[in-house]
């Protein structure tokens, strides 16, 4: 066992179920629970997704549990259309997977954290690749976790580039600015592994018939899932050669921050109708001497994919 803990928080869609496989494959962490959100997909079938790779990959000892269904300031959730064309209508690009014999567990997502965070402290990571709804309640019902938790490494923003919603706005913070901004101008320290880097670390169809050749399920799947996330961006990003690594380059830079270079800043998230989403540094707190968001601005790209596919092809070679 490991002495490092991590929490996923995510709205599994087809690069949520990369970090899954990334955080079970790495050496040097155990990943204790997921929590679903929504945004890729509704929240209970992000957390049924979420169970059924967990089966894929054999690790059916891990728990699931349920978040927030919809932001702060809203009291649904509609998932939208480009959604279902990039993750597929299931979510995990149209791969059929059983259904999981394990159940989601009862207790909330959000009192899970806070509970995790009691309990482990400074050796718990979390990586919320979604909406911060779930982070943004549970620092709400206990705020003084926003200084025992030890990493808080996250998968959402664009400081440098533009957003992928519109010229400001990447696509898990505008799902919920406000949970978002709660977050940032908070005391935890984060590390944004925004879209600045993530578009620069990209899967290729050479990458997925390495896995397909394993013939195994889970290489088989994963290559089936990963082969329709690259159509999905020919389609609607043609100017990217393959597709991004958001999410698990997240999980990645929680585990070994070298990866990317960083940008220490004091920030906050944009909640005008304008600007909506825009994460930004804050005016108000530039001249402050301590920061606490690490935004990456650069990363180690090759490095960081050599450790992509040892870790996720090792871990296919045995399921």
């Amino acid at each position: 066992m490991a002495t490092k803990k991590m929490i996923l928080d995510l709205d599994t869609g087809i690069d949520d179920s990369l970090a899954i496989a990334y955080a079970l494959a790495a050496p040097d962490v155990d990943l204790i629970g997921i929590i679903g959100s929504y945004g890729n997909v509704y929240v209970k079938d992000g957390g049924i997704n979420a169970l059924k790779i967990l089966e894929l990959l054999g690790a059916t000892d891990v728990p699931v549990y349920l978040g927030e269904s919809h932001s702060l300031t809203s009291d649904h959730f509609d998932r939208m259309a480009v959604s279902a064309r990039i993750h597929g209508e299931n979510g995990i690009g149209q791969v059929e997977l059983p259904e999981p014999a394990r159940q989601l567990e009862t207790q909330s997502g959000v009192d899970f954290l806070i509970d995790a965070v009691k309990q482990y402290g400074k050796n718990l990571t979390l990586v919320p690749t979604g909406p911060l709804t779930n982070l943004a309640k549970a620092l709400e019902k206990a705020p003084e976790i926003a200084t025992e938790i030890g990493n808080v490494t996250l998968m959402g923003g664009a400081l440098t580039v533009e957003g992928n919603v519109n010229a400001y706005a990447e696509a898990n913070i505008n799902q919920d600015a406000e949970a978002a901004n709660a977050v940032f101008t908070s005391p935890m320290h984060l590390t944004m592994v925004g879209l600045d880097v993530t578009l620069r670390t990209l899967l290729t169809r050479k990458e997925t018939s390495l896995w397909r050749e394993l013939n195994t399920k889970s290489g088989t799947a994963f290559a089936d899932l990963v082969d329709y996330y690259i159509e999905a961006y020919e389609e609607t990003n043609p100017q990217v050669p393959g597709c991004a690594l958001h999410d698990p380059l997240a999980v990645g830079v929680a585990l070994d921050p070298s990866f990317i270079t960083t940008l220490g800043l004091n920030m906050f998230v944009s909640t005008d109708k304008a600007t909506y989403g825009r994460t930004i540094g804050d005016q108000a707190r530039l001249d402050q001497p301590e920061t606490n968001v690490n935004v990456g601005i650069n990363v180690d790209a090759d490095r960081y994919l050599e450790t992509f596919m040892n870790y996720l092809t090792g871990l296919f070679k045995q399921n």
